[in-house]
């Protein structure tokens, strides 16, 4: 007995020319998605704009020494303040100080914030993450 396979889901992504060249976008791509490059957009952002919801992707391993000077709490703020439901993918593949420190200063800065963070580990993790997000947010207008 042949079963029916589910069709896949696929959607439109917006996404800064930053991550033009990143492995995520090549997944995106690889699974069907629609994917938009915008210099419009905040750098690191993917954005859905059927569910309504965007990803920064920041990576602490290429931020300078002192956080505060980096521009990334100002960036971040920006992104929040642009997009009502927002998440921060911490790219972190391991837990180093510096990571933990990022994560820290992210959740002291925006705690009570709409702004959720999502540490992820992988390209795979960044991808499930966001795919998973943005469909709970397309069924909840469903």
């Amino acid at each position: 007995m042949a079963t029916a396979e589910e069709p896949r889901w696929t959607t439109t992504i917006i996404i800064s020319t930053s991550l033009q060249s990143h492995e995520t976008v090549r997944m995106l791509t690889a699974q069907q998605h629609r994917i938009r490059l915008s210099y419009g957009v905040e750098r690191g952002s993917f954005i859905f704009p059927l569910a309504g919801v965007a990803f920064m992707l920041v990576e602490p391993q290429d931020l300078p020494p002192n956080l505060e000077e980096s521009g990334l709490i100002e960036q971040i703020k920006k992104f929040s303040e642009v997009h009502r439901n927002c998440f921060v993918l911490l790219y972190a593949p391991f837990n180093g100080t510096k990571e933990v420190e990022t994560l820290c200063l992210i959740q002291h800065r925006f705690f009570g914030s709409t702004l959720r963070i999502l540490p992820v580990r992988n390209n795979t993790e960044i991808l499930k993450g966001m795919l998973t997000i943005a469909k709970v947010y397309i069924m909840r207008w469903q």
